[in-house]
């Protein structure tokens, strides 16, 4: 028989809580990639990382801070503990493959079209590795056109937030993308779960593996903790708080300053005994 699914078995608090989740990876991972154009000087490849870590985590807890609200009413839930590790793994990886190519190659079209649909098609991977981590007493089925659709707002989703990354590098604007990118990434997880079907194979709940608290809230520590990490290594860098007119400004004052010194200084008089 069909289960009967239930997305927001918490109503709203399992939304928003993954759309905050969200913007944060989103935001602190745009900041990060902005530092690397910021300043030549700055070790890119540790910033790279940490963003695209950042971004990852973000979605990965997006995903399944979501998915505490899923449930079927005729069985229990439980979850595979290695395919939601490799999930999470997966989102780091594919998210750092495109950070990286337009972290070093810039947003040309053909480097940014490839980072793009890398990374949307790796979101999309983690969702569903979730969602194959998924026990329960039946079978889940997707419907085909559903499913292509959440891939393309995945895609056009991490083409945008790739495009922001290297493009926007003011801090409003920067806040202004995360919170489209956690409307985007909301948006693909929730047109994935309207996919999802579930054929009960009977009125039992048993089920084998870990309930959907006792294993998720766990592993959701550590993505969380690390977010508010990389929020505090953000936070207390000066160049990403004031931005790079602010950081520059002394500088450039003073260089200005010593240049219109040198300009208006008279020249020294020659005496006789110097020629």
């Amino acid at each position: 028989m069909d289960g009967t699914i239930d997305g927001f078995r918490y109503g709203v608090v399992t939304p928003v809580a993954a759309y905050v989740m969200a913007c944060l990876g989103g935001a602190l991972g745009l900041r990060c990639i902005v530092r690397t154009l910021l300043n030549n000087d700055s070790w890119k490849p540790g910033w790279l990382a940490l963003g695209a870590a950042s971004i990852g985590c973000g979605i990965w807890t997006m995903h399944f801070i979501a998915m505490i609200g899923f449930q079927v009413e005729e069985t229990r839930i439980g979850y595979q503990v290695g395919l939601t590790v490799l999930s999470l793994a997966v989102a780091i990886a594919v998210v750092g493959v495109g950070v990286f190519i337009v972290g070093y190659r810039g947003a040309g079209l053909g480097s940014l079209s490839f980072a793009g649909v890398v990374t949307g098609l790796g979101v999309a991977a983690m969702h569903y590795l979730g969602m194959a981590a998924l026990q329960l007493n039946g079978d889940i089925d997707y419907a085909p056109l559903t499913v292509a659709l959440s891939v393309l707002i995945a895609v056009v989703a991490a083409t945008a937030a790739l495009w922001a990354a290297v493009t926007i590098r003011g801090f409003l604007p920067s806040l202004g993308a995360s919170l489209v990118m956690g409307v985007a990434v909301s948006g693909m997880h929730y047109t994935a779960m309207a996919a999802v079907s579930v054929h009960v194979h009977g009125a039992t709940s048993s089920w084998a593996g870990d309930s959907p608290t006792s294993l998720l809230l766990p592993m959701l520590i550590g993505p969380v903790v690390f977010l508010l990490l990389a929020g505090v290594v953000v936070m207390f860098d000066p160049l990403l708080v004031l931005g790079d007119g602010e950081w520059n400004r002394p500088a450039r004052a003073g260089r200005a300053g010593a240049a219109q010194e040198a300009v208006s200084r008279p020249a020294p008089s020659r005496s006789w005994s110097d020629g």
